[in-house]
This record gives C-alpha cells, sequence and structure tokens, in this order.
C-alpha cells in the first residue's frame, strides 16, 4: 500500500520500519533454505562453506539411485491417492457444513480440523495402535488413510472459505428446472467452488508428500517415502544427496504454493473481489 501524501513523518517513519521488520521476519524464516541449496552444489562430500567447487554428482546420485527412485515413487502414489480422498471426503464435509440450519456445526467442524490442531506425533501413534489391531500397519491403504486423515482438514478450510460467498439460490434454481442433486453440483456448484477444490486438493497433496512422523510408525521396513529416507539418511549416513532431495522438495512445494496463489486470486474474481 502506497504512502498517502498527507502521511506525517512518524506515519511514514511506522510504514517503512514495519516494511523492515516484515523483511527481516522473512529472512529469519527463509535463511535454512538458501544455506541449504547451495550446498547441493558442493562438489566435497562434507557440508562446509566456502565450498571449494561446484558440481552436479549428488543430483545425479538422486535419479540414478534406485533407492532414492523407489521413494520417491512411493511418495507420489500416496500423495496422489490421498489428494483423491481427501478432495472428496473434505469437499462433501464442506458442503453440508455450509448449511446454516445444521445442528451442532462448530462442534463437527473443531472434530474435522482436529488433526491439525493435535501434535502429529499424537495422531500417528493412535493410528499405529487401532491399526495394529485391524492389521492395517505396513500397508498402502493404511498409509493412505493416515494421510487422508491428516490431508482432509485443509480441504475442508479452503472449500468452506469458497463456499462462504456462494450464492446458494443458485442451487434452488437449478433445482427448480428439474436438475438431480447430482446435476447441479457438476453443473452450477463445482465451477463455482473448482479454484478452492483445486486449492485444497495441492495443501493435502503437500501435506502427504511432506508427512514422515505417520510413517515411520505405520509403514513397514521397505516402505519409505522420500521424507522417511531422508530422515533416515540424516541418522545412518549423513550424505549430500540429502541436500539434493530437499532442494528437489523446495522447488516442487513453491511451485505448489504459487499455484495455490494464482487460484486464489482467480477465485477471488470469479465471485467479483478486487485485491
Amino acid at each position: 500500500m502506497a504512502i498517502p501524501p498527507y502521511a506525517s513523518r512518524s506515519e511514514i517513519a511506522f510504514h517503512w520500519g514495519q516494511r523492515i521488520f516484515v523483511g527481516l521476519v522473512l529472512l529469519f524464516l527463509v535463511a535454512p533454505i538458501l544455506a541449504i541449496m547451495p550446498l547441493s552444489f558442493n562438489s566435497d562430500s562434507f557440508f562446509s562453506y566456502p565450498m571449494p567447487g561446484y558440481s552436479l554428482k549428488w543430483y545425479d546420485d538422486f535419479f540414478t539411485s534406485d533407492r532414492w527412485m523407489s521413494a520417491l515413487r512411493l511418495s507420489f502414489l500416496l500423495a496422489s491417492l490421498t489428494t483423491v480422498l481427501a478432495t472428496a471426503l473434505g469437499t462433501c464435509a464442506a458442503l453440508g457444513l455450509s448449511r446454516s440450519n445444521l445442528p451442532y456445526r462448530a462442534s463437527i467442524m473443531a472434530i474435522l480440523i482436529s488433526p491439525m490442531i493435535v501434535p502429529v506425533i499424537i495422531s500417528a501413534l493412535g493410528m499405529f495402535f487401532f491399526y495394529s489391531k485391524i492389521g492395517l500397519t505396513g500397508t498402502i491403504p493404511g498409509l493412505v488413510l493416515a494421510h487422508t486423515a491428516l490431508a482432509t482438514p485443509f480441504v475442508v478450510i479452503t472449500v468452506t472459505a469458497t463456499l462462504s460467498s456462494f450464492d446458494r439460490t443458485l442451487m434452488r434454481a437449478g433445482e427448480s428446472l428439474g436438475a438431480n442433486p447430482a446435476t447441479v453440483f457438476f453443473k452450477v456448484v463445482m465451477p463455482l467452488i473448482l479454484p478452492g477444490m483445486i486449492s485444497g486438493a495441492l495443501f493435502a497433496f503437500v501435506t502427504s508428500f511432506d508427512e514422515v512422523i505417520a510413517v515411520i510408525f505405520i509403514a513397514g521396513p521397505e516402505q519409505r517415502t522420500l521424507p522417511r529416507q531422508m530422515f533416515s539418511g540424516i541418522r545412518e549416513q549423513i550424505s549430500p544427496t540429502i541436500t539434493a532431495a530437499a532442494s528437489i522438495l523446495i522447488v516442487f512445494s513453491t511451485l505448489l504454493l504459487i499455484t495455490v496463489e494464482l487460484l486464489r486470486r482467480r477465485s477471488e474474481r470469479l465471485r467479483g473481489i478486487k485485491s
């Protein structure tokens, strides 16, 4: 926001001081990322500054190693399945919560988003004891269900926010013209809330792709996702290949966040909101 021409000196100082403070906080948060990414191009086998030279051998080791590639494939598989389930369940929940006459709406919402509030290690421990009784530990369905439970709240929140400005008279108009509920949803509701659904799906994908605690508790010894492989690599044998994997995850997550921001702006334009 631009400084008004009639602003006093104290207001100008506060304006620039606020921006400098926010900039320093942002620098503090991204400093670890700025330190890790250059190390992925280090020609030495140790994490050291200054770097003796530059090399792409750690990226070559990442993309040619069966261990890293199998972990990457498993992460993509779990994240894709989790995204489909979490988006479907979260959208259905958000549609139900958008009804003003829903009883105990606040309590239901609190229960649905509780996985975001409860520490992940507590959720993972509870899932482990429950899955061990029904035989889902060490299985792909068990991992997908665990990730879905952790990712669904993000879909619920994003779709609920999109539905907050949704005009429900459009649904009644579609029903008055003879359309069944499924047709009304796919032809009227879904095109308008699609940006929120896609944003929630992207958040669900990132949540599943980056999850490591639940995987440690529930996955079998040979089921290593990319975050778990990185965690094991740090404990067992520190290799600069971990920095290459971390850099790839950082770039991938940044692209997803940019996509979410573009979808948010598109959703605001569809709702007639000017930034």
